[in-house]
């Protein structure tokens, strides 16, 4: 691209010529990135209740509900139900030869705590991970897959927690 530029008086004008190439190079880099964010931030969405301020005065219920706990270990996970009288079974979905765990078995059991009573009506869930050996840690994919198997399942408020701040932990 090229331009002329006058001098103004009585002296000869000169031509310029800009070198547009590097910006349309940053151009076409920039929607590329644009384009990879505008797709992963759809796809790749985790919806966090916030705390604080923002929730709505709800006064807790004198008994506290029963909550179902999921616990990711390196080998198996395991579902159970805290703070609550009744007896729920305990379920593992133990690492299959793969090297994945039973997510059939794992999405079978949460469809049928969903099924009950307890839970129909309700979409919460807390989930944690757990590695007693630092060499075999419990992957992030693992998690993020138990988690949407979870909103699969019809749980619509999924917690990521602490392992010792469960509700349920297994009794080994």
């Amino acid at each position: 691209m090229g331009a002329s530029i006058d001098t103004g008086g009585s002296k000869k004008s000169f031509d310029v010529e800009l070198n547009i190439v590097p910006f349309i190079d940053l151009m076409s880099c920039l929607t590329a990135f644009l384009l990879v964010t505008a797709v992963w931030v759809n796809i790749a969405q985790i919806t966090i209740t916030p705390k604080g301020k923002q929730r709505p005065d709800v006064q807790p219920p004198d008994t506290p509900l029963p909550v179902i706990s999921v616990l990711l270990q390196p080998d198996v996970v395991y579902i159970g139900v805290g703070r609550t009288d009744k007896a729920f079974p305990v379920t593992q979905a133990k690492k299959e030869p793969n090297g994945d765990y039973d997510w059939t078995t794992f999405e079978t059991d949460l469809t049928k705590l969903k099924a009950e009573e307890d839970f129909a009506e309700r979409g919460d869930i807390e989930i944690a991970a757990e590695s007693t050996n630092p060499d075999h840690p419990v992957k992030y994919d693992d998690i993020v897959h138990a988690m949407d198997l979870a909103v699969k399942v019809g749980f619509t408020q999924v917690n990521l927690s602490e392992p010792t701040s469960l509700s349920w932990r297994p009794t080994l």
